[in-house]
């Protein structure tokens, strides 16, 4: 009789140690929200500003946006989407651009403040 609550005690720990494991590993494995932190007014004027920045520079020296994209390397979609202020270029592409614009990147950057 102790023989048969021993066995039935250990068989007890026994499952709630796998139910303990099986939590354990499923919530690991859910994949996580990581929020994404709003853009602020502030911003959304930054991005509008160098976009419309970008488009005026390269229209001023009668470039496409297609010239502009295989000067740079990239393609034209992304040279029309730092334009219109859905992306931003990368501090090496801005730098590129503003040699190809024919001016030091610091008058650009210092555009942007």
């Amino acid at each position: 009789m102790i023989l048969g609550l021993f066995v039935g005690l250990i068989f007890g720990i026994a499952i709630l140690v796998v139910i303990y494991l099986i939590s354990r590993k499923s919530k690991k494995t859910e994949p996580q929200y990581v929020p994404q932190e709003p853009v602020t007014p502030q911003q959304e004027e930054i991005r509008k500003t160098l976009g419309e920045m970008l488009k005026e520079l390269r229209t001023e020296r009668n470039m496409t946006q297609e010239f502009v994209a295989e000067s740079l390397g990239v393609s034209r979609q992304a040279v029309s989407k730092w334009e219109n202020g859905s992306s931003e270029p990368s501090t090496s592409n801005l730098v590129a651009i503003a040699k190809l614009y024919g001016i030091e990147p610091e008058e650009l950057f210092r555009k942007l403040v």
